[in-house]
């Protein structure tokens, strides 16, 4: 499978409507982010020296079929994948792998930018098996938990990880918090503290413009004694 690479950007959007289509069809309404937060993304990178966002496409001749978003948090060196999808006649044959090992490529890039030899660690959240609500929630979420261990992602449970509300003034939604380190075997406690306060940040607070009450009553859930 031959498969091109692009980024959509603020001056490159040809393939826009059909990475929503594939976005749309993907996540459901829970975990799926209005478009405008996408765009915001792009926005809010263009404005920063050295945090970056991606939002990266794989085209199979004129047929997207994958993609992923994800942030570059300069200040801990390290990356935050949000989304990652593929098409549903492409799954299952190695292309998810594929795309991560692509953003993974364009962090890693990122990360030479802002002087360092590759990036420290990438961190993304997936749903946990407890709270899925049926059985074919819960194994869809094993199947994706699988997956990224498959990839080098391994579920970080020092820390109690809470996902800010995407959708108005809910709950703190419990996730796992998956991180893959690079070049050391395990993130400390507190190297994985710095990087959820650069996510809160830089995508909660900065892009989706979440309340900073909102964000802190999370924070304090995630590290109450």
């Amino acid at each position: 499978m031959s498969i091109s690479w692009i980024e959509i950007t603020l001056n490159n959007q040809i393939y826009l409507e059909k990475a929503f289509q594939l976005y749309d069809r993907s996540f459901p309404i829970e975990v799926r982010e209005p478009h405008q937060i996408l765009l915001n993304s792009l926005q809010y990178a263009e404005k920063q020296n050295a945090n970056h966002f991606h939002f990266l496409i794989g085209l199979e001749k004129e047929e997207l079929v994958s993609l992923a978003t994800a942030h570059y948090l300069a200040e801990v060196n390290a990356g935050f994948i949000v989304y990652l999808a593929v098409s549903e006649n492409r799954r299952k044959k190695g292309l998810g792998s594929r795309t991560l090992q692509q953003m993974e490529r364009l962090l890693n890039e990122d990360a030479a930018l802002n002087k360092q030899q590759n990036i420290s660690a990438i961190s993304l959240e997936t749903e946990k098996y407890e709270e899925g609500s049926s059985m074919v929630e819960k194994e869809a979420c094993e199947k994706r938990n699988l997956f990224f261990k498959k990839n080098s992602y391994q579920v970080y449970d020092e820390i109690h990880y809470f996902q800010p509300p995407l959708h108005g003034e809910g709950a703190c939604v419990p996730l796992n918090l998956l991180i893959k380190t690079m070049g050391k075997e395990f993130c400390t406690k507190e190297e994985c503290r710095e990087i959820i306060k650069a996510m809160y940040r830089e995508k909660y607070a900065g892009v989706n413009g979440i309340d900073k009450k909102i964000l802190s009553n999370c924070w304090e859930e995630m590290f109450k004694e």
